[in-house]
């Protein structure tokens, strides 16, 4: 194997832990390291120092075991054997995870068996480059982001499906409503792995649940899940009803506050009162009142509008004297006693005489 001047990292971005290929330096080799990156220096398969970004030079002053190496001089240049570790500090998103099996327990809020998986993404970043190394590589050249979980495989799969079980159970969270509640399982279950993970030097940085798989085509899933979104679809039904029925109702009385202002401004511009107008149509209807061949009913009709009094009276007057004009002159049958062939109605008011009176009682008129 060919003696390595310049050491420096040579994998991606996806890999936490690179071990470069040589195992031969001199004295005098130089170290590069790049930002983000740690450089671990093993000599014997002992940890000797770490090394921060910049060039570094190998020399006995910052590799002290060195001096006790047997030394093989050649031009004044010591070849060593030994090994260098570039460790990635850089925060690594992106790192899927998902359950191998269904997580079994019973729907908190309608109390049927369930069978629930589930999904998502987490971010990772070293912490503590010296114990990644010493407890999880050993001495295997490259740790990348698929050999790290499939390390912590095992153990991921029983702390997620115990804790997302327990958590829904405890705070009863509708399997139906799962979905609204995916940020707040990825928080918990964040802190329920940050010490698994810090034990081998890891900071978990993030932790995502993206998806819970429903058992979706079960039968019995199936039942709940019509039952539990009829309940709201009902509900919610009901409540458009109610407030259509209010808006109808507020639409009507909006109407007739309307309509009431527009026949108000109209009688203040025609110059009369509520009062008046309706006096005018009880006259009116009288007077269109074909049936009103009784006299005696248009008389007392008659004298009621004499007393509205006022301009208008006189109108309501006017209109039921004309509207009854043609029966009130039509000839009246000659009694044999004379003074019942004398005028029965009043020709001012339409008072029906009811004996010899000579002044009628209503208006003064003198009876003709």
């Amino acid at each position: 194997m060919s003696i390595t001047d310049v050491i420096k990292y040579e994998g991606n971005n996806q890999t936490f832990i690179w071990k470069h290929p040589s195992e031969d330096f001199n004295t005098g080799s130089q170290l590069i390291v790049h930002e983000t990156q740690e450089a671990i220096f093993f000599l014997n398969g002992q940890a000797l120092d770490s090394f921060g970004p910049g060039r570094h030079e190998l020399e006995t002053q910052n590799l002290p075991l060195l001096n006790g190496v047997s030394k093989i001089t050649t031009g004044g240049v010591s070849p060593f054997h030994s090994e260098v570790y570039f460790v990635n500090l850089i925060e690594q998103m992106g790192i899927r995870w998902g359950t191998n099996s269904k997580i079994q327990f019973m729907e908190p809020t309608y109390g049927f068996p369930l069978s629930l998986g589930a999904s998502g993404e987490m971010a990772l970043a070293v912490k503590e480059p010296r114990r990644l190394l010493l407890k999880l590589v050993g001495t295997e050249a490259l740790l990348s982001q698929d050999k790290l979980i499939s390390y912590f495989k095992a153990f991921l799969q029983t702390r997620i499906k115990t804790h997302l079980a327990q958590v829904i159970t405890e705070q009863k969270l509708s399997i139906f409503e799962l979905d609204a509640h995916l940020e707040e399982l990825s928080d918990s279950l964040k802190n329920k792995l940050l010490s698994d993970f810090a034990a081998y030097g890891l900071s978990l940085t993030q932790m995502l649940v993206t998806a819970i798989v429903k058992p979706e085509g079960d039968p019995v899933y199936e039942k709940f899940k019509d039952l539990h979104f009829k309940q709201y679809a009902d509900v919610r039904a009901a409540q458009i009803k109610q407030q259509v029925s209010i808006i109808e109702q507020e639409t009507a009385a909006q109407r007739t506050v309307i309509s009431a202002k527009a026949r108000a401004e109209k009688r203040q511009i025609e110059g009369y009162t509520y009062q008046q107008e309706r006096s005018f149509d009880v006259a009116e209807k009288m007077a269109q009142n074909e049936a009103t061949g009784e006299y005696a009913n248009m008389g007392i009709g008659l004298g009621v509008m004499a007393g509205v009094g006022g301009t208008m009276g006189s109108v309501m007057t006017d209109a039921l004297s004309q509207a009854t004009s043609t029966s009130a002159t039509q000839p009246i049958p000659a009694d044999t006693n004379s003074q019942q062939s004398a005028a029965k109605f009043c020709s001012e008011c339409g008072y029906r005489f009811s004996g010899t009176e000579k002044f009628c009682p209503e208006c003064g008129a003198r009876r003709s």
